[in-house]
């Protein structure tokens, strides 16, 4: 728990404010039934792989520091372009606000993509983020290049109500992409922080 409050820059009085609660492994039928909650359709349903740690930490900490740490945290909206390249990148201690994280501060929000809020890096582009994706469904398959945008959401039980804020918003934003072919993509990432 100290290393996800240190990752998320939080104190222990402030996780009480926003609602966090504290971090467990859970089981994919758990996933499944929250994700019902936040009217995730299964085919869109995904749990991080633990596997992703490996990638993060193979990573060179003294070029990439701040890059690593902001692909640590446990609310992103990552939004690729046809491509594969990150186009706009949304995480939780950039948002800011008390009690909740304020995703739409400066209208960042009212365009889509979303305008930049958290810096935009290359160590993530679709093709690779995709390989450390698990489907709930066991079948479904994401492939690169397959949308105009793909929006990877990252969503966890412990995070609360932040979650919930976070996916309705994404939802929200995605309404200005009238003509392009969109996806969006929801990842819980509870057991991976639950490994940490």
């Amino acid at each position: 728990m100290i290393l996800l409050l240190t990752l998320t820059s939080c104190s222990s009085l402030l996780t009480g404010v926003y609602g966090i609660h504290k971090v467990h492994t859970t089981n994919d039928l758990t996933i499944l039934e929250n994700s019902n909650k936040y009217k995730i359709p299964i085919e869109d349903s995904y749990v991080l792989d633990s596997s992703y740690i490996t990638f993060l930490r193979s990573l060179d900490s003294s070029r990439y520091q701040e890059q690593i740490k902001n692909h640590y945290q446990p609310l992103q909206a990552l939004y690729y372009d046809q491509s594969g390249q990150l186009c706009s990148f949304q995480i939780n201690c950039y948002a800011g606000g008390i009690p909740n994280l304020r995703w739409k501060r400066d209208n960042i929000m009212s365009v889509f993509p979303p305008a930049i809020q958290a810096p935009i890096d290359s160590i993530l582009p679709l093709v690779r983020h995709l390989q450390y994706l698990r489907p709930l469904d066991n079948k479904t398959k994401i492939s690169a290049g397959q949308y105009d945008t793909t929006i990877i959401v990252y969503w966890s039980l412990f995070m609360g109500r932040q979650s919930k804020r976070l996916i309705r918003t994404v939802r929200e934003n995605s309404k200005f992409a009238i003509t392009k072919n969109i996806k969006i993509i929801y990842v819980n990432n509870d057991n991976f922080f639950a490994s940490l």
